[in-house]
């Protein structure tokens, strides 16, 4: 199965899919960065402070990171008969660009349905964290998206409830408030049933 982690900033995504993989002993990648044209797009995407990247051209670099990744990682490893854990997919592209900067939902979930060849992920779970439980955790410099500003972030999470609410057999809504084993306690009863 083609598993993948979502979510605002700070929400534990990257350590809920790492003990999830490692659970399953699945493929365990990201996006954006899972392939190494991936990693300079992730370069360029969160860390270009001074460059300005328009947001058509952002959800443009966006698809091409998450093309690749499909073609590179996931689905040779699908293939192969393994699990692929992912800390986000095509679904943050249409939560942060079609939501976030306002390019609309559909128009994104379009362009992403191409790119990534009409491979969606089988489940996608929601961590859906507290705004003042992502200000703790978020203690360090924040990369280009993360200063997007509350507005922003706002949009953001009303698309990830759209889209958990227009899908809910493939999402599963996670309280991510909680310490990182009570959580992926909770991340575990929801996906086993769906692994058969």
């Amino acid at each position: 199965m083609y598993i993948v982690f979502e979510g605002g900033e700070g929400s534990g995504k990257s350590t809920q899919a790492s003990l999830l993989a490692e659970r399953l002993d699945a493929v365990l990648t990201r996006e954006p960065g899972g392939s190494p044209l991936g990693a300079r797009l992730r370069e360029l995407l969160l860390d270009s402070h001074d460059l300005h990247i328009g947001a058509r051209a952002e959800a443009l670099m966006m698809a091409a990171d998450r093309a690749q990744h499909i073609d590179e990682i996931i689905r040779p490893a699908l293939a192969l008969g393994r699990h692929v854990v992912s800390d986000r997919s095509a679904f943050s592209s249409m939560a942060y660009q079609g939501g976030g900067r306002e390019l609309g939902i559909k128009a994104i979930g379009s362009l992403n349905d191409w790119a990534i060849d009409h491979q969606w992920p089988d489940v996608a779970v929601w961590l859906r964290v507290d705004s003042e439980r992502v200000r703790q955790r978020l203690n360090r410099k924040l990369d280009r998206i993360e200063q997007a500003g509350d507005r922003f972030h706002r949009l953001v999470s009303a698309a990830f409830d759209e889209m958990a609410a227009t899908d809910p057999d493939r999402w599963l809504v996670i309280d991510g408030n909680g310490t990182i084993d009570e959580v992926a306690e909770l991340v575990w009863q929801a996906v086993s049933p769906r692994l058969g």
